[in-house]
């Protein structure tokens, strides 16, 4: 080989390293290399549909962190069993509002938090249950969402699907089950709970009993963002930079106090 075509192929071999570092290292503008999937469930206030616009609290947050960050995705609103399951197994997908426990910890690439929580087992004040503690719920039918933390907190507790558990895709059918009596609890987040049953023409003043707050949710630190464990963590790395940066210019602030 000629020192001119050794030179030639050293310098294609630099220029396709450099290329590589742009490609799979986020720039100034957020590229990445791959697009990336953003997956979420009905859970209002924070995230929702409405006039066939995806909003709440938790979205304008996401929204504002991808602006943040330079990077386009359509966000996609499905049942939360199969939104979890895309997050767990397919790569560059970010995931919200989840809660984050000790048991999904080594699951997923954590962002951050995005909103607070407070979690309640609730009964109807039509039949008010006295709960000491998360013990006594084993006699009674409660409701839950499919693979909600909610629903994989008490099974963790030793609560089965199917017996003293009532699992189904929709938050709103949950409080219409316990508004009818077809279950006796309902584990729910205290702003969704209150949310559902506003948007049903009741106050939840009136119409719900928190029988039993559950600590051990609130514990986690509340609803969080969070990419699959198949995603770079340079990507990972440039949204959680997004998220600390609209916390420090005020943007997060904003978002909170609309939805106060």
């Amino acid at each position: 080989m000629t020192l001119q075509s050794l030179v030639h192929t050293i310098g294609r071999v630099l220029l396709r390293a450099l290329g590589l570092c742009l490609c799979v290292n986020p720039g100034a503008g957020g590229a990445l290399a791959e697009p990336i999937r953003v997956v979420t469930e009905e859970l209002p206030p924070y995230n929702m549909t409405r006039d066939g616009v995806l909003t709440g609290m938790s979205t304008e947050v996401v929204q504002a962190v991808l602006k943040q960050v330079n990077v386009q995705a359509t966000i996609q609103s499905m049942p939360w069993a199969r939104a979890y399951d895309l997050a767990l197994h397919d790569p560059n997908v970010l995931i919200y509002s989840i809660t984050r426990t000790p048991e999904r910890e080594p699951l997923f690439k954590w962002v951050g938090t995005i909103a607070a929580s407070r979690w309640f087992i609730y009964s109807s004040a039509n039949h008010p249950v006295s709960l000491m503690d998360l013990e006594d719920a084993r006699d009674w039918q409660t409701a839950t969402v499919n693979e909600d933390v909610g629903e994989q907190y008490l099974i963790a507790n030793r609560f089965v699907v199917g017996q003293q558990l009532q699992s189904s895709n929709r938050y709103e059918l949950n409080y219409q089950k316990l508004q009818t009596g077809h279950v006796d609890l309902w584990i729910s987040d205290e702003l969704n709970a209150y949310y559902i049953a506003r948007q049903a023409g009741d106050d939840p003043e009136r119409t719900l009993v928190q029988s039993l707050r559950v600590q051990a949710l609130e514990e986690t630190g509340g609803f969080n963002m969070a990419f699959s464990p198949g995603t770079s963590d340079a990507t990972v790395q440039l949204f959680q930079d997004g998220l600390k940066a609209i916390r420090e210019n005020g943007t997060y602030d904003a978002i909170a106090r609309k939805w106060d």
